[in-house]
């Protein structure tokens, strides 16, 4: 809520600025500020949806809310690029008469406004794809600001007013990467691909190389949203195992070894005797 009271404020104070000085670069960050606005509503009810407990229809609960919210995130972020570099591109063939003073002003408080809400949400952008989008979009703005700087010293020094569309292609530029860095995240976690950080070859040896272990089928690696991979196996076992009752503390050491290695804390193991999987059908490793 703090960080939607510091952007909303910055808005409005950017769009006054843009106004008064005619900058289409303020216009165009206050354009970015009112995705970060939508970004960062879509971050607070998505937290606020996926903390709310699994049930038998949801029964990994509603974390993957917040994949949706960073998805409608990226899509904003790409339509308010494409609209800034095309209003930068008219621009540029003109002589708009751009009032450098009151572009400063309201950019270097715009700047202070986005270090302050980058420093609120620093703690949580590691834990959340959605509150990560939100520090990128803001961090963005804080980019956004200094180029806009640079644009007003530059139009005072100079009186060239192509400066503010230069500066609002620079805005473009540094939206889209973010963009569609975060989309790309988005796809990688609705197509159930697993998580870039995961090694499956890694998990497949460590599995094999836990005793009683005879091979190790049906892998699957994939996350609910960011920061919670899923892992699932069929582990192929020696006969002693189920012969002296070792099947728990088996599966104990299993998900030992994912949650401490590899840090997934939802593992699922189906231990099976090597006469059971000769018979299963589809299989892959």
């Amino acid at each position: 809520m703090v960080v939607i009271a510091i952007v909303l404020g910055v808005f409005v104070l950017e769009i006054i600025g843009a106004l008064l000085s005619g900058s289409l670069a303020l216009l165009a960050d206050a354009g970015h500020l009112v995705s970060d606005l939508v970004g960062l509503i879509v971050a607070l009810v998505a937290a606020t949806v996926a903390a709310r407990p699994a049930t038998d229809r949801q029964t990994f609960g509603f974390r993957r809310v917040e994949v949706f919210g960073a998805l409608v995130n990226s899509l904003i972020l790409i339509g308010v690029a494409v609209s800034v570099a095309i209003g930068a591109a008219f621009r540029l063939g003109a002589h708009p008469d751009v009032q450098g003073g009151w572009m400063l002003v309201v950019a270097v408080i715009g700047l202070a406004g986005n270090v302050a809400g980058l420093l609120v949400l620093r703690g949580g952008a590691q834990a959340s794809i959605n509150m990560r989008g939100a520090y990128l979009e803001v961090l963005g703005d804080a980019l956004g600001s200094l180029a806009t700087i640079a644009a007003a010293v530059v139009i005072l020094a100079t009186g060239l007013g192509w400066a503010d569309a230069i500066a609002s292609l620079v805005i473009a530029a540094l939206i889209v990467p973010r963009a569609l860095s975060l989309l790309r995240e988005v796809v990688r976690v609705l197509s159930e691909s697993a998580p870039a950080s995961t090694d499956v070859a890694e998990i497949r040896k460590h599995i094999l190389g836990t005793d009683g272990v005879v091979a190790v089928h049906d892998v699957h690696v994939w996350a609910i949203t960011s920061g919670a991979p899923v892992f699932s196996a069929h582990v192929v076992v020696s006969p002693d195992i189920f012969a002296r009752g070792q099947a728990g503390a088996l599966l104990d050491q299993l998900g030992g070894c994912l949650s401490e290695h590899f840090d997934v804390a939802h593992s699922t193991f189906q231990l099976e005797p090597a006469e059971h999987a000769e018979h299963e059908g589809d299989t892959h490793r």
